[in-house]
């Protein structure tokens, strides 16, 4: 995906990982492709950045309502025990925020998703996917 007005374009690996969910004025939202956790990566449309401080304070706020916003459906929509989320980037730099459902019985917990076990495939945006879009869909984001 490329914005040319602000000069955005989504990193390769982001992109092959993910499935576009959908999207704010700010904020691309993309599933991990692991059908093993719930896992939505909330990418700011702005190109260059890479960590948050990178952020104009207006575009930070409008991450932060984002990320709030996506957090809420997911744990909703999951009913998970914890919520997991953070930015990264050791391996893509693009600015990227992780916000993963999280449960007692997963097979990383209690440590992190990555580097654990094989990922499963994953085919088709997952029920629980579908419905934090269409969720969030209602309320001034539009689909992918």
């Amino acid at each position: 995906m490329t914005d040319t007005f602000y000069n955005f374009e989504l990193d390769a690996r982001l992109a092959a990982d993910t499935f576009p969910l959908c999207q704010s004025d700010m904020s691309l939202l993309l599933v991990m492709r692991d059908a093993r956790f719930p896992w939505i990566v909330l990418v700011p449309k702005r190109g260059g950045l890479f960590d948050l401080v990178d952020l104009t304070p207006t575009d930070e706020s409008a991450v932060m309502a984002d990320q709030r916003a996506v957090a809420e459906r997911l744990k909703r929509e999951t009913g998970c025990d914890k919520l997991n989320i953070a930015s990264l980037g050791n391996k893509v730099r693009q600015l990227h925020i992780h916000i993963i459902a999280r449960f007692e019985n997963d097979e990383a917990w209690p440590g992190p998703v990555w580097g654990v076990g094989t990922p499963e495939p994953m085919m088709t945006l997952p029920a629980w996917a579908q419905s934090v879009r269409n969720r969030l869909v209602t309320n001034d984001w539009s689909a992918a």
